[in-house]
């Protein structure tokens, strides 16, 4: 059964130009079935995946705070420092555990996955912190000799050759990192929780389905900015105009596949299978209305692959492949672009007025 729309119900409402658009995009989806997959699915752009932490290759926020200690400092400020010491004791924490029947929320898989750091030590798993640096940017056992390997003794972040930047990023990425290099696997970190994958959760211990009018730019440009490597090590930086619109573009799009992921898991018509599918449709609407002011071709076909697959319960393989695809597309979006191609919607990116209502 479908959760939320009828297929052409919903290509209606994409945009103000309604008979062109949905031509268009019925011809692009069409087109797709009968010539085989996208140019997304050509070009090898694969995201590091996004994966449950493995608490064995977890270090800690101290092995960061060694080279990142502004960074530290402005993350200790922000809620997701706080969630160790202040989560388990709030009541409605106390009454969705009880509903669960979990003793405790530090030590629950589910309550762990989003809120808290674990690592092993003398083999014992323990949480150590609450969303710290390696919830986003992976556990760094596996990457970190490499992430601060610069080219060799007296060779310095600021006298690295380019060369061996470039393949140090890819080097720290493929042994598991999340590198802001490409905006698009942070944007990735966020929504995993942002988004709430778990059904029961919200249906049965009445937890949210996740932060609804979560919004990359808002959110991630007040108190959790962090850019002091962007600031020249004096001061964190703010983002140019250009990267705030591929930074707003690409949270939509991330958006958009965990939201897909999350109505995967959707086993009954109830509040979490019509949340997050009604979440999905409402940032497939506003990505439309990108495509249309820019004409993005990787835009388009993000589109196509959410109109192919019904918002529909019990229907997991489709929508998680789909969400696989999706994922693809916005690593690839943010490695090929700029946010020049974007100034077209650059008035609707939330300015600095906005980013202070996160604070």
């Amino acid at each position: 059964m479908t959760l939320l729309r009828e297929s052409f119900v919903l290509l209606a409402s994409l945009c103000h130009k309604r008979v062109v658009f949905v031509g268009l995009i019925v011809l692009f989806v069409v087109a797709g079935a009968v010539f085989g997959t996208t140019r997304g699915d050509q070009t090898g752009h694969v995201p590091p995946a996004i994966t449950p932490m493995d608490p064995t290759l977890v270090l800690g926020y101290s092995t960061c705070a060694k080279c990142h200690p502004n960074e530290i400092e402005v993350w200790k400020g922000t809620p997701h420092y706080a969630t160790f010491e202040e989560l388990h004791r709030r009541p409605e924490a106390k009454q969705i555990a009880q509903k669960l029947g979990v003793s405790s929320i530090k030590y629950d898989g589910r309550c762990i996955s989003c809120h808290y750091t674990q690592k092993t030590e003398n083999g014992e798993v323990s949480a150590i912190s609450g969303i710290s640096c390696e919830s986003c940017h992976g556990p760094a056992k596996n990457w970190i000799d490499l992430h601060y390997n610069y080219g060799g003794a007296g060779i310095t972040r600021e006298s690295e050759s380019k060369e061996h930047r470039e393949k140090r990023i890819a080097d720290s990425i493929a042994a598991g990192m999340r590198n802001p290099h490409n905006i698009y696997t942070m944007a990735q970190s966020c929504m995993k929780c942002h988004t709430v994958p778990d059904e029961e959760l919200v249906n049965v211990g009445g937890h949210s389905s996740g932060s609804l009018d979560f919004e990359m730019v808002s959110w991630s440009e007040g108190m959790v900015r962090h850019r002091f490597l962007a600031g020249g090590g004096t001061h964190n930086a703010k983002h140019t105009a250009e990267e705030l619109n591929l930074l707003f573009v690409s949270g939509m799009i991330a958006d958009l596949e965990f939201s897909l992921r999350a109505t995967s898991n959707a086993t009954s018509k109830s509040t979490y299978g019509y949340t997050v599918a009604k979440r999905a449709s409402a940032v497939a609407k506003r990505l439309a209305s990108v495509y249309k002011k820019t004409q993005i071709p990787l835009l388009r076909e993000i589109i196509e692959t959410y109109m192919a697959v019904p918002l529909s319960i019990n229907n997991a393989d489709a929508l998680n492949d789909a969400a696989d695809k999706i994922a693809k597309l916005g690593y690839q979006f943010a490695e090929e672009h700029t946010g020049a191609e974007l100034t077209a919607i650059q008035p609707y990116v939330p300015g600095e007025e906005r980013w202070l209502q996160q604070q």
